[in-house]
């Protein structure tokens, strides 16, 4: 039996919020979501552990769960750091599945907004396993090593007042 592959998040998108209170995940990540998830259109959603956005994957990713938290474990017993192994896998567990319509349109769940200080607008930026979802004057105040995701949201952000990147 053959492994599948990973699924991999790259790019970035954008999605202002619509009138009847639905973002839209952009079609390279909701192609990616679906095959993660056997077809299935469900996205997974999850407060980011140290930044103030979210993360979201599709439901493959968490077959990889057991043996991420045992190389976490691992990597940190050798640092000589502690590892809390329940805290960890409650983050990596604690996600919301919410399902999206072939469009990509989907509802983002009321606690989301404030976890992740949401308002009008979200960008995707690509992240290997998962990706991340930020409201754009968060990923404004993050420092050094963000700035080509901030002017991609910028330009993007451009794009969708002008009625050219709702899609």
């Amino acid at each position: 039996m053959e492994a599948q592959r990973p699924i991999s998040y790259s790019g970035q998108g954008f999605s202002l919020l619509g009138e009847k209170g639905r973002f839209v995940l952009p079609p390279d990540f909701r192609k990616a979501v679906r095959d993660s998830g056997n077809g299935e259109r469900v996205l997974c959603l999850a407060k980011h552990p140290r930044w103030k956005c979210l993360t979201g994957f599709g439901l493959g990713r968490v077959e990889q769960f057991e043996a991420e938290l045992d190389r976490e474990e691992r990597n940190a017993l050798d640092r000589g750091h502690d590892f809390d192994r329940e805290m960890r896998a409650a983050q990596l567990y604690g996600f919301t599945q919410v399902p999206f319509d072939d469009s990509g349109r989907f509802v983002l769940p009321e606690r989301f907004f404030k976890m992740g200080s949401i308002k009008e607008a979200i960008y995707f930026q690509g992240g290997g396993l998962q990706f991340t979802v930020w409201d754009p004057e968060e990923l404004a105040k993050m420092g050094q090593g963000w700035e080509d995701a901030q002017e991609a949201c910028l330009d993007l952000a451009a794009k969708a007042a002008n009625g050219k990147g709702r899609k």
